[in-house]
């Protein structure tokens, strides 16, 4: 099984990390610069996690597990108008980037008021198409528990719900709940939101590995990262994608920002070194997000092999 790894350290012979990850047959998903720093975020076999640490121990960096790391996530506010303002969730989207999520804030159409609040067909769908699902929701506690839900019951991905009330369980429907994140005239700096934000990071966290868990029980046909790595070496044209992230990971799948209309069968023609091709072990389906491409690798249980 393969853990999500962040690695935090200087410039200096960090190229010797990604080499080790790749001799080992994990993944290097995202590499950022910081002028002298680096911060690497990959994919490593669960069995050689010491191997990192010895090698990070020596180059005087961090290595960290990172559960948000290769996942899509979510999160909606009921509106992104400037007259609903404040809401938080921006800073929610940011901070779990921060913990190598690739996150997608939307404001619903219809997602105001307690009496009127819906979510419409097609935005429910672009919603299953992540991981999961972060809903910014406000201060009241009878209209977090008695009215919001409708906005969230019929997904079919985990929902994490926010608000200002500490709840004595999350509402129905609701994966979880964290609370002392509601609507704020400032941003979120304080101590006590800070320490808000750590426990949604830590929520989201523990709701993606039960997934991970869920999926470990009929593993993919193959690895989400591996994917993309094929991507990138037999379609140049996605290097050249303004996207800052071309290929979205996420846990069965990924998102390819190229046109659905034009990439389609050369994605489903994509030949893996064992001889079978994407569409023997994948749907490639139209996004929801503009015209992209979304995949889903199908389970072993279906193909009856693992590559």
């Amino acid at each position: 099984m393969l853990e999500p790894i962040m690695y935090e350290g200087g410039v200096f012979k960090h190229n010797l990390v990604i080499e080790l990850i790749e001799d080992l047959g994990g993944y290097v998903l995202q590499t950022n610069y910081m002028q002298t720093e680096v911060m690497i975020q990959m994919l490593c076999p669960h069995e050689d996690i010491s191997m990192l640490e010895d090698m990070a121990k020596e180059l005087r960096a961090k290595i960290t597990r990172a559960p948000l790391t290769g996942t899509d996530i979510i999160v909606i506010a009921p509106t992104l108008a400037y007259h609903h303002l404040p809401h938080h969730a921006c800073d929610v989207a940011e901070y779990m980037r921060r913990f190598g999520a690739n996150t997608t804030l939307i404001g619903l159409a219809r997602g105001v008021g307690r009496r009127i609040a819906q979510i419409s067909a097609k935005e429910r769908v672009l919603v299953n198409e992540h991981d999961l699902a972060v809903f910014a929701l406000g201060n009241f506690e009878d209209c977090l528990i008695n009215k919001k839900y409708v906005l969230y019951k019929d997904l079919d991905v985990p929902c994490i719900i926010t608000g200002t009330p500490e709840l004595p369980e999350p509402p129905m429907y609701a994966k979880d709940y964290v609370g002392h994140l509601g609507r704020i005239a400032h941003r979120l700096k304080l101590e006590g939101e800070l320490d808000a934000l750590d426990r949604l990071v830590e929520t989201v966290g523990k709701t993606l590995d039960e997934q991970r868990l869920e999926i470990s029980k009929d593993p993919l046909t193959t690895q989400p990262a591996r994917i993309m790595k094929e991507i990138k070496e037999q379609i140049p044209e996605i290097n050249k994608s303004l996207s800052p992230a071309p290929i979205t990971l996420q846990l069965m799948g990924a998102r390819v920002k190229l046109s659905y209309a034009q990439y389609k069968e050369v994605l489903e023609n994509i030949t893996f070194e064992e001889g079978v091709t994407l569409r023997e072990i994948a749907k490639v389906l139209p996004s929801e997000v503009r015209d992209y491409i979304l995949i889903r690798i199908l389970p072993k249980s279906v193909t009856g092999f693992v590559i």
